[in-house]
């Protein structure tokens, strides 16, 4: 179990994988720090399973603030990372602004997506002393300028983009960076390139490690599952039998007998 992310660049040495879940509220991540989760991210994913966004770019900085915090109370071991939203680190200085106000909300490191378009803000958060992690490959914040969820690294064009935003950011001093949706052999080699531990998510198992959106696990968003999402349980199942029970009992008092 990971206490601290000073450890990170020994695990990405020796091993074993990290393991990474996302967390959006205090039972959550209470029970996911108990159980031994690695790192728990406050991820924009929140708007989609639990606002009903289509999509991420629809979450703000205020249910960011919140959700962290709500997290941050729970997590008394795992290192929270926590993303930001779209639309709040169009510059350097709004993107120190903004992750250091995730920081005194209780975050262990900030995360955003891009790469070497993103160095000048990547480097007012470094620079300050703020964890950073990165995001590279597909950038759910782009969805709608890309027309889509698209796996990437399937061009020599794309492969040269990737390792190019993967060395920029371990450069820049990135402590880790998420490489979702991309080709596995790209994400390997992008894994070997770079001293950063890389989490991985759809871009296959030779990563340093690999995060889930925890409602994917617990099979608690049943409208969508991502394909390499494998569910662990049928939590929606289960709410909707105990909903009918209670429904039944409460409207059939002779079924308490």
């Amino acid at each position: 179990m990971l206490t601290s992310l000073s450890e990170l660049p020994a695990r990405k040495q020796h091993g074993p994988p990290l393991a990474v879940l996302t967390a959006y509220d205090y039972p959550t991540a209470r029970m996911l720090d108990e159980a031994g989760i690695d790192l728990l991210l406050v991820g924009d994913s929140l708007g989609m399973v639990v606002h009903g966004l289509p999509d991420t770019t629809g979450v703000t900085f205020n249910m960011m603030l919140m959700h962290t915090q709500a997290v941050c109370r729970a997590a008394t071991r795992a290192p929270v990372i926590a993303d930001l939203p779209f639309g709040t680190y169009l510059t350097p200085k709004q993107a120190l602004d903004t992750s250091m106000r995730l920081m005194k909300a209780g975050a262990s490191a900030v995360k955003l997506e891009g790469g070497v378009s993103m160095l000048p803000q990547i480097r007012a958060i470094v620079d300050a002393g703020i964890p950073f992690v990165g995001h590279i490959g597909m950038l759910p914040q782009s969805v709608k300028i890309e027309g889509g969820y698209k796996k990437k690294g399937k061009t020599p064009e794309q492969i040269d983009l990737l390792l190019a935003d993967a060395k920029a950011l371990d450069e820049a001093g990135a402590l880790a960076m998420v490489l979702e949706s991309i080709v596995p052999d790209v994400a390997a080699q992008i894994t070997r390139s770079v001293r950063a531990s890389t989490i991985g998510i759809g871009a296959g198992m030779q990563t340093d490690g690999q995060v889930l959106v925890t409602p994917d696990l617990l099979g608690s968003y049943p409208w969508f599952r991502p394909p390499f999402a494998k569910a662990r349980a049928d939590l929606a199942s289960e709410t909707t039998r105990a909903t009918k029970e209670y429904i039944a009992e409460v409207q059939n008092p002779k079924s308490r007998l």
